[in-house]
């Protein structure tokens, strides 16, 4: 499977009119990953006026809900209830221009939403009770206090926060939005285990500093997304493969872990990796995205992987 995903990080009604300067292209999501849809239909075409016959059967896709908040359920969908799921072999995804990056880690994330309840009240007349914001405050300090390592990189945020409705109001609810993330599943595990641990026990504290007596701080913790760590092992055919042809065509390939749809297969032990749609680009997830297209390079990375989809789908003649 070769796929290249639909979705970008702009919201509905985004300006995407393409502005050419020369050989560049700039428009929001040119680059991330419209460039790869339509590296893909040029594969096909090229596949097919050559004639190329393979060893396996290639299947092309595009997909949905890769980026941010669609958690990968397009590739999730295709590997889980799909029409081709128990046929999928080895997983190629060509995401964003850079040919030289070959990712063969899948970096995976937790992101949760955490809501802080509280009774509420006037600031002044019912000073003294519980707060939703002093819990949330607490478990954001406490989360900021956490080590984690370096390798495999482990990482955390807190987001986004809102909540309350007036100044001179207790607030009756508070909320942070949380990203976990880490190379490896044991440690992403681990991460949110402690995270969960320092959300209860920052409601313990405030419930145990003020009063009760109109009720208690509550949470509930949203899940917004869950991708799966994994990894395909570097001396596997398909990292191997397709390494051999990116330096057969010039190419010095850098072996990365990120977020991608290979996070999917990877995760079920499946073999995936991604690769890039050629040429160069740049200001990725901003409004301000390009693409060069100039011909040299852009036809010298598309040619290099392709060869390493070949590769990998086992090449017979053409």
């Amino acid at each position: 499977m070769v796929a290249a995903h639909l979705d970008t990080v702009f919201p509905e009604g985004t300006d995407v009119t393409v502005r050419r300067e020369g050989t560049k292209l700039y428009a929001p999501g040119i680059g991330d990953d419209t460039r790869s849809l339509a590296v893909l239909l040029a594969f096909i075409r090229a596949l097919d006026a050559a004639s190329i016959r393979t060893r396996n059967d290639i299947l092309f896709v595009g997909d949905v809900g890769e980026e941010g908040l669609g958690d990968l359920r397009g590739v999730r969908h295709l590997f889980t209830k799909g029409r081709y799921r128990d046929q999928i072999e080895a997983f190629i995804t060509v995401d964003s221009p850079q040919v030289d990056n070959i990712v063969v880690g899948g970096v995976g994330s937790k992101r949760y939403s955490v809501r802080f309840n509280g009774p509420g009240g006037h600031s002044f007349k019912a000073f003294g009770i519980v707060n939703p914001i002093y819990a949330m405050a607490q478990a954001i300090v406490e989360l900021g206090r956490i080590e984690v390592p370096e390798t495999p990189r482990t990482t955390f945020c807190a987001s986004i926060v809102g909540g309350g409705t007036s100044v001179n109001a207790i607030p009756e609810e508070a909320w942070i939005d949380i990203d976990l993330r880490s190379e490896s599943a044991e440690q992403l595990a681990r991460l949110d285990a402690r995270c969960r641990a320092i959300v209860a026990a920052a409601v313990e504290q405030e419930n145990t500093a003020r009063s009760t007596s109109e009720g208690a701080i509550t949470v509930d913790i949203r899940t917004l997304g869950d991708r799966p760590a994994g990894n395909t092992p570097m001396d596997s055919d398909i990292v191997q493969f397709a390494t051999a042809a990116l330096q057969a065509h010039g190419f010095a390939p850098r072996h990365e872990a990120s977020s991608t749809d290979a996070n999917i297969p990877m995760s079920l032990g499946i073999p995936a990796i991604k690769i890039g749609s050629g040429g160069t680009g740049g200001r990725a997830h901003s409004l301000a995205e390009w693409i060069d297209v100039e011909k040299t390079a852009s036809v010298s990375g598309m040619t290099a992987s392709l060869t390493a989809i070949l590769a990998v789908a086992g090449f017979v003649g053409a």
